[in-house]
């Protein structure tokens, strides 16, 4: 595959997570959230209560962006955080407010990716699912 091949489908992979991002913040304005609260809540609701480094990890996210993200949702009665193992550690759990607000966005989530994907067969979805596992791989996973 030649070069100029490549830049077009890092290009065209990275309009599509901008037009995705922007979607999905426009969609989630009405909870009062953005994309990347979301993906806190969604890591949370998944795994369970999680260290802010496991979250970090997770996402892939610096570590002081996660730091300010989870400031906010803490100020406005998201998330709490409670003391781990060791006194530097902190544990983020949802709040009883955020897991009864959950319900509706994951509602509004769910509508939003079954608009998104509506145009790919289960098989193009896991074949998408499949090459995107690739992507920055050096590899080990191919």
């Amino acid at each position: 595959m030649d070069n100029l091949t490549n830049q077009n489908l890092i290009h065209m992979l990275n309009q599509q997570s901008r037009l995705l991002a922007k979607e999905v913040n426009q969609r989630l304005s009405d909870h009062g959230l953005y994309a990347s609260q979301w993906s806190i809540i969604f890591c949370i609701d998944r795994f369970g209560p999680m260290t802010q480094t496991a979250i970090w990890k997770y996402l892939n996210v610096e570590a002081p962006t996660v730091t300010r993200t989870l400031s906010r949702m803490e100020k406005s009665g998201w998330i709490v955080r409670k003391q781990g193992n060791d006194k530097r550690e902190r544990v983020i759990e949802l709040t009883e407010e955020a897991r009864q607000k959950f319900t509706p966005i994951r509602q509004t989530m769910d509508q939003f990716e079954l608009e998104m994907l509506a145009g790919l067969s289960l098989e193009e979805k896991e074949q998408l699912q499949y090459l995107l596992s690739k992507i920055g791989t050096t590899g080990e996973n191919a």
